[in-house]
């Protein structure tokens, strides 16, 4: 059941959310980073929350019904976040934004499709389809703004930089929720 595999690695979303605030603290922070610096940045954030995903997918491949949707989204964070590492020097001004516009595209339609398994099996649980449902509009907003040449590097990098901070608060808040599900459900308050 999805709703026992998402409570028993609830702490995965508070590491993504943490992982995520430093990111957008990181390219809030230093206005002076170049592009260069802030691609590797991202790669490495893109790679690891990608590997802690895949990680939990294989980890509980045999005891879980659907491990899929979690893997998937681990794979797509580990080749984007790959791809932009491996290829930084090369993504100057709108590879970035591509980037990170794919990236969160698919990892709201992965997350959004989460929250919609979980409701089936429990009631009340929005900040997972919040997350998802953020991700997928950031993805469209940014894809729209890279259509427009004079969109500053700037106002893209402050654009990022916010959305990051606020997508690592809905991954630690979904963090907490999922945790209390799973104390409700070791209390048998709701059912596996």
């Amino acid at each position: 059941m999805i709703l026992t595999r998402l409570t028993h690695y609830w702490w995965t979303y508070v590491v993504r959310g943490i992982l995520a605030v430093a990111f957008g603290m990181v390219a809030a922070g230093w206005p002076r980073l170049t592009v260069e610096a802030l691609t590797i940045a991202f790669g490495s954030y893109a790679l690891a929350d990608g590997l802690f995903l895949f990680g939990c997918a294989i980890g509980e491949w045999r005891h879980v019904n659907d491990p899929w949707l979690m893997l998937l989204e681990g794979i797509i964070g580990v080749l984007i976040g790959a791809i932009v590492i491996i290829y930084a020097p090369a993504l100057t001004g709108l590879g970035l934004p591509i980037c990170v516009a794919a990236w969160s595209l698919a990892i709201g339609v992965f997350e959004t499709a989460t929250a919609i398994l979980l409701r089936r099996e429990v009631e009340g649980e929005l900040w997972v389809l919040t997350t998802g449902l953020a991700a997928v509009a950031f993805g469209m907003l940014l894809a729209f703004l890279m259509c427009f040449p004079a969109t500053e590097a700037l106002v893209l990098r402050w654009l990022i930089a916010t959305y990051t901070i606020f997508f690592g608060v809905l991954l630690m808040g979904s963090g907490v929720s999922l945790h209390e599900l799973r104390i409700d459900l070791e209390l048998g308050v709701i059912g596996d």
